[in-house]
């Protein structure tokens, strides 16, 4: 049955006829301007700067994944680096003797020393120290592993995987003659850990040795075994130190953090939680607990778009998606800090919560932006008022402060799960039975969670494919990977209606291409491996992720210019 579209959109059911003549006079304006706002980075910054709207971590344990993965994930949203590559394990020769010593026969005892640096998350690429600053050093130990080296380091050749979320908490914590930023805590932590308990003792320790300097932090740090997720804040502008907390999500249990403190009651004593002996006393200090009552930690640390609780809409449409027969509802004054899914989640799920804008829910934002459509059928033509093919759930601030000076209440911002201001985003999913070589795998993508492509990278492998070594978030460049996608991903949302069918059948198809095809390249990895050869398993591992991604490549190319051939005559 063919379809007609008529020249007058209606907006939030509003179908009179003063509307229709408004929308036919805006029609060139309108569509002009969301195709310049999605090529036009800066137009979305209004929704970019909105504070508590940047990131979001799902983590699932081992006895509530499918097949026993333990799955911790992060989406970098923001104007950050998207330059990331593999950094060698390395040996040092380290002091047997204390700093500053001497031995007999020495004119001084040499320390070798990790530098740990500010200013690392917004530079072009990997030899780029334009606003790169130097805040301190800490001993060098004797062997650090490898690690992928993004702007929030991610994951090490031991399994040992970490996400981020940004939840801010109280400015007056924050004390910028800390070394540690929140990236390099993360970067040391890979470095030198291969599971998830150590790498919280050593950030802690790090913190109260040499401070921290960031805002409100959350890392969800996953093993081979177990996720933990980890709130770090400053301890205040005149001390150097920290306050922290960790708690394990629960086997067979899932949790999310988006952007909010989640923590609660201290349970000192427990296996399965750890956090700073200064809790407490730094909130009593800062006014920020009275001393009464149970001392809560996301409720004394917690920031003031929160709105007085330990969830925002991501925190409750995940686990609501996860736990539907738990009814959550938004009503609620707090939400548990993880449940129990009502069935096993795999990592496909989670890639597709990953790409969520809440299509049909009452958080759509595009449901009220509708237009009259003329459809040809066996009686004749009909009108019908359907979606207009121009919505989309990355409407840039100007768009809908537009479409809304229109027709008043059309559009209400919702922070949907997958933004159109993504830098990069990784689901990793980390297998005990599997050798450290191929045990984790690290789903790597950039730009929009919700249109790109998954490209698979595996715990031990030591090169990336082409144009991922170059940022693309300063300024053009066709090289950068993120540019590879990015292109065809913002012609699709013109008129996300019309394309959306294309471009997420085409990141579907590369969905299943990998998971067909990885478990005979883990098979091949693994006799390589069993035979000694290590050398080929790992150049066979490089190649694969090499090869996906050069047809993913090819793919929004060819996806680019069939848009552009789609709209070659206007839009």
């Amino acid at each position: 049955m063919d379809s007609e579209l008529v020249e007058g959109p209606t907006l939030s059911n509003k179908t009179n006829h003063q509307n229709i003549i408004i929308m036919l006079k805006f029609k060139v304006l309108l569509l002009s301007g969301l195709l310049l706002i999605g090529f036009n980075a800066k137009a979305q910054d209004e929704n970019e700067r909105l504070v508590g709207a940047n990131c979001t971590s799902i983590m699932v344990g081992k006895k509530a994944s499918t097949d026993g993965s333990v799955i911790t994930s992060h989406t970098c949203d923001g104007r950050y680096r998207t330059w990331m590559r593999w950094e060698p394990a390395a040996d040092y020769k380290i002091a047997d003797t204390p700093k500053g010593k001497k031995k007999k026969g020495q004119d001084a005892e040499v320390v070798e020393t990790h530098k740990v640096y500010k200013g690392t998350m917004h530079t072009e690429d990997p030899f780029d120290n334009r606003n790169v600053e130097l805040a301190g050093e800490i001993p060098q130990v004797a062997h650090t592993y490898a690690y992928l080296n993004t702007a929030y380091p991610c994951l090490n050749e031991k399994q040992l995987a970490i996400g981020e979320t940004t939840f801010s908490g109280p400015d007056t914590l924050v004390n910028n003659k800390g070394m540690f930023m929140i990236e390099e805590l993360e970067r040391v932590a890979l470095m030198r850990c291969d599971n998830a308990r150590d790498a919280i003792q050593l950030i802690g320790n790090l913190v109260k040795e040499y401070g921290y300097g960031d805002g409100g932090e959350c890392i969800t740090i996953a093993d081979k075994n177990e996720v933990w997720q980890m709130e770090i804040l400053g301890e205040g502008p005149d001390k150097i130190g920290g306050v922290w907390a960790a708690k394990r999500i629960p086997d067979d249990e899932v949790g999310v953090s988006a952007n909010i403190a989640r923590i609660g009651k201290l349970e000192r004593g427990s296996k399965d939680f750890y956090c700073s002996d200064n809790c407490e006393a730094v909130a009593k200090k800062y006014g920020l607990w009275d001393g009464k009552g149970d001392f809560v930690f996301w409720k004394a640390f917690r920031a003031s778009y929160g709105g007085g609780k330990n969830y925002s809409d991501r925190e409750f449409f995940i686990l609501s998606q996860l736990a539907p027969s738990l009814n959550l509802n938004r009503d609620m004054p707090e939400l548990p800090f993880s449940v129990k899914p009502d069935e096993n989640v795999d990592v496909r799920k989670v890639m597709e919560l990953f790409r969520s804008t809440y299509e049909g829910t009452d958080m759509d934002m595009t449901r009220n932006v509708k237009m009259v459509a003329k459809k040809r059928t066996d009686d004749g033509v009909i009108e019908d008022t359907i979606i207009s093919p121009v919505a989309n759930p990355w409407v840039s601030s100007a768009m809908m402060n537009t479409i809304n000076y229109l027709a008043p209440g059309t559009i209400n911002f919702q922070r949907t799960v997958a933004v159109a201001w993504s830098s990069y985003h990784h689901i990793i999913q980390c297998r005990s039975w599997m050798p450290d070589e191929i045990g984790a795998i690290c789903w790597m993508a950039c730009d929009n969670p919700g249109q790109s492509p998954r490209i698979p990278i595996f715990s031990g492998s030591t090169t990336l494919p082409e144009g991922f070594d170059k940022c693309g978030q300063l300024r053009y460049r066709d090289e950068a990977w993120i540019w590879h996608y990015r292109k065809a991903n913002k012609l699709a949302t013109v008129q996300w209606g019309r394309t959306k069918q294309t471009l997420l059948g085409t990141a579907n198809r590369f969905e299943q291409k990998a998971f067909d095809e990885i478990p005979a390249i883990e098979g091949r990895a693994q006799t390589l491996i069993a035979d000694g050869k290590k050398k080929e398993a790992t150049e066979l591992l490089n190649q694969y992720t090499t090869d996906f991604a050069a047809s993913t490549r090819q793919a929004w190319k060819e996806m680019e210019n069939k848009f552009w051939y789609w709209f070659g005559m206007g839009f």
